[in-house]
């Protein structure tokens, strides 16, 4: 029998929550264990009931989500927050991956994203929807080149199915989809990207694909955004 995946559901919105309930509440390997209005809460929450990923709403008043994730992953570096936002602008994503959020969805992704999601990050992988990876690649590269640092290539040991895998990964897809791209197993994929983390000496998929496009192992491809 799977095990039961704890969700703690974080929105300042009453229906928005009980949507979320409703939507995880049929799934029979998620439970959800509370709810909370607001950053403070959540905190709070996190600390009594010690849920395995968290649905965090990034603007709310009083403490931010953003603010929530920068605390909770201190604490509980192993929980799973995935952040849920109707924001694509930089500030929100460059926020959320300095506070430590392990996933990023928008708020207009359908049910089974976010069940997948849910999922993913339990299994300790993380996850980006397509368009914010492409805007935080896109605005670390920038950041990069502004500065007037001149991008060097990274001295590596990753074979080159790792970095294909590795381009994968930065263009926001998940192991099963990278699987079936490349013809693989779910297994083998979870294999390469574990090696790519500790050849590059990160953490997640955010810190991987970002270092890759900043030192030259993997480029860009350009996107309309």
């Amino acid at each position: 029998m799977p095990k039961t995946t704890k969700v703690l559901i974080v929105d300042d919105h009453r229906v928005v929550r009980e949507g979320l309930c409703a939507i995880l509440e049929t799934k029979d390997d998620i439970q959800v264990v509370g709810e909370a209005k607001d950053g403070g809460e959540a905190v709070e929450q996190t600390r009594l009931l010690m849920p395995d990923v968290i649905l965090m709403d990034v603007s709310m008043p009083g403490m931010t989500g953003v603010e929530a994730t920068r605390i909770i992953k201190r604490e509980f570096p192993h929980i799973g927050v995935v952040a849920l936002t109707m924001y694509e602008e930089q500030q929100y994503i460059f926020d959320l991956v300095r506070a430590g959020a392990t996933g990023y969805l928008l708020k207009d992704s359908d049910s089974a994203q976010i069940v997948a999601a849910i999922r993913t990050i339990a299994r300790g992988e993380s996850l980006i929807h397509p368009s914010v990876a492409s805007k935080i690649l896109v605005e670390f590269s920038l950041l990069s080149e502004g500065k007037g640092k001149k991008r060097g290539i990274l001295e590596h040991d990753l074979t080159d199915r790792e970095i294909t895998v590795l381009q994968l990964v930065a263009d926001g897809k998940t192991n099963k989809e990278i699987a079936n791209v490349l013809d693989l197993s779910e297994k083998t994929v979870k294999n390469h990207v574990r090696n790519i983390f500790h050849k590059l000496h990160v953490f997640d998929r955010t810190q991987a694909a970002i270092l890759a496009i900043r030192k030259g192992i993997i480029e860009l491809e350009p996107r309309k955004i």
